[in-house]
């Protein structure tokens, strides 16, 4: 399956920095939301933000294996003093995995695709997936959770990443 979406590695800007509210989806949005969908599953994701194919937008889909759902402008309203550890990986950060101390229970509300207000409570993978992403529509990845010896352990990766995205330095030659 293919899909226009280009995916963002770790190293865009784009990733670090936080999504707009949509506040209102139209058919421009319920578009944009089906072609990320098609987009997650090409790239063999269970959920994928916005931000992670360049769009400034709160925005994401996922499918924890019950079919896909998008969710617009997420907030955790509440969050279990309960944390539950578990290794995740991310499409923006391709062969890392990192251990990721979360909130085992969380309440969130959301737009749906159809412009109705949702308000539930997750946990297990759920509230897990819904974390991860709400994250990137923040602008922070797994690799902020990481500990030192993963980060050390991943620094090779993480620098052949953020060096696709550095400005070529000039040559010192002139043109003419």
């Amino acid at each position: 399956m293919a899909t226009a979406l280009k995916l963002r590695y770790y190293g865009d800007p784009c990733l670090r920095k936080a999504a707009k509210a949509v506040k209102n989806v139209g058919l421009a949005e319920r578009m944009l939301i089906r072609e990320m969908i098609e987009a997650m599953y090409a790239f063999d994701g269970s959920g994928l933000a916005a931000t992670q194919v360049g769009l400034d937008l709160q925005i994401f889909v996922a499918d924890d294996g019950d079919g896909p759902y998008a969710v617009i402008d997420p907030e955790i309203v509440k969050k279990s003093s309960e944390q539950s550890k578990m290794e995740e990986g991310c499409l923006s950060l391709p062969k890392i995995k990192v251990n990721v101390k979360r909130p085992a229970t969380i309440k969130v509300k959301y737009l749906d695709d159809n412009n109705v207000m949702v308000e539930k409570e997750f946990s297990g993978l759920k509230a897990r997936i819904f974390q991860h992403e709400i994250d990137h529509l923040e602008g922070r990845m797994i690799i902020d959770y990481a500990s030192k010896e993963d980060r050390e352990k991943y620094k090779d990766q993480l620098t052949k990443l953020s060096d696709l995205f550095q400005k070529p330095k000039p040559s010192g030659k002139k043109n003419g």
